[in-house]
């Protein structure tokens, strides 16, 4: 696939876009509106940077327990059930006098089954669409979180002034609620893509077969680690800039829609392998001149910049592809996307902790320099040959079935 115009042909890809874009929606609005509420309560910018990305960390428990049910549940009732429930979460948070431990415990609950979302709607992805046109199809997918980003946090600071964070929470609820009605309507009924009984031990067992192999291990810490240490520089913003918070977040999201625009539509393939390190680089650089505490004109540049370096996991995102067999493709992508939402959430819980001690500007500086640090560690692995997918299959108490059928798909191409 080289154009949008066959992208957006391609059989239930729009529902699915939709369906992403409204629970993007709901989460940016609803998660804004949780982070100032626990900070005018507290004070405290932990709680802050933890209401917002805190839940992250939650998707580790479900990465170890619910991950084999990606493959193994039909993915049109499991979108849609996930976003009911994280509806009727949000809507609990709302709840005038809900205790600050209450709202932290449905946070906990939420962040365990997204880790199953995230497996489940990568995968599907990865079926509704040709092999060449993943990389496309997911920035599409990061550029419409990038301008629903930049709305949504732009709407939720006009709703938090105007219904207060409760009456926004409600909002998020109601964002939530069209994305389950979406995924029912127009998402077509697959089957699952493997067979086998959904375990905690054929989680464990998947895990580690894909754990397995060097290459997929060097790309798996990629995508987590660097990412999730700047995501904790992003969680406090809200204490660097009370006022102003939105203004950072949706130059973030600028930021990454303009760098998954450059790499899904135009940076040719030859090129993508070069440029997962240093795009890793330019995610963290720009986090350094923190420490001279730029004011907000300047800070808000810096941040533009520097997310434009999130387009580095598109591109490792297809490595990994290249590297795993099709039926655990569900799995896989579920793993990674789970790991990097949980290593968020270790770096908002990381950032918030040494702004308790020093300053929002210094904590995000050292953050900042721990992600240059370990993408340094990486570079080597990532730099060598990507090598071949493994022909492996799931431990044989657990055999996957043969992929379904995909209907005709266009042409092959160059994204």
């Amino acid at each position: 696939m080289r154009t949008y115009r066959e992208l957006f042909r391609a059989p239930e890809f729009t529902s699915l876009f939709l369906v992403s874009t409204l629970q993007v929606a709901g989460q940016t609005v609803s998660g804004l509106a949780l982070g100032t509420l626990i900070y005018g309560a507290t004070g405290s910018p932990l709680l802050s940077s933890l209401a917002m990305f805190g839940p992250s960390l939650a998707q580790l428990v479900g990465a170890t327990t619910l991950l084999s049910a990606a493959d193994r549940l039909p993915p049109r009732a499991t979108l849609g059930g996930l976003l009911l429930v994280f509806a009727a979460g949000t809507a609990v948070q709302a709840l005038p006098g809900l205790p600050v431990a209450v709202a932290f415990a449905v946070l906990l609950v939420q962040g365990v089954l997204a880790s199953l979302g995230g497996g489940v709607r990568y995968g599907l992805l990865n079926e509704v669409l040709s092999k060449d046109g993943y990389l496309l199809g997911r920035s599409v997918l990061n550029m419409s979180t990038g301008i629903v980003q930049i709305c949504g946090y732009a709407l939720g600071g006009v709703l938090v002034a105007l219904l207060e964070p409760r009456g926004t929470l409600l909002a998020g609820a109601a964002l939530y609620l069209a994305g389950a009605v979406a995924a029912r309507l127009g998402l077509g009924r697959r089957p699952p893509r493997a067979t086998g009984r959904v375990s905690v031990a054929a989680t464990w067992r998947t895990n580690a077969l894909l754990w397995s192999s060097r290459p997929r291990r060097l790309v798996y810490l990629a995508l987590w680690v660097p990412n999730g240490l700047v995501v904790g520089c992003e969680s406090l913003y809200v204490p660097y800039a009370p006022h102003h918070a939105g203004l950072l977040f949706a130059c973030g999201a600028l930021g990454m829609l303009a760098g998954d625009t450059a790499m899904g539509r135009f940076v040719p393939a030859h090129w993508r392998r070069r440029l997962p390190v240093p795009m890793l680089a330019l995610l963290a650089a720009p986090f350094l001149l923190f420490a001279l505490r730029p004011p907000l004109p300047v800070a808000a540049g810096l941040v533009t910049v520097a997310t434009v370096g999130f387009a580095a996991s598109l591109l490792l995102q297809e490595r990994l592809l290249e590297l795993t067999p099709h039926e655990l493709s569900g799995h896989a992508l579920g793993l990674h996307s789970s790991g990097m939402l949980a290593m968020q959430g270790v770096g908002a819980a990381l950032a918030g902790a040494v702004a308790e001690r020093t300053s929002p500007a210094t904590a995000m500086t050292l953050v900042g320099a721990a992600s240059l640090a370990v993408t340094a560690g990486l570079a080597r692995g990532l730099l060598a040959p990507a090598g071949h997918p493994q022909p492996a299959a799931p431990p044989a108490s657990t055999p996957a079935a043969p992929a379904p059928a995909r209907p005709p798909q266009e042409p092959e191409g160059r994204p």
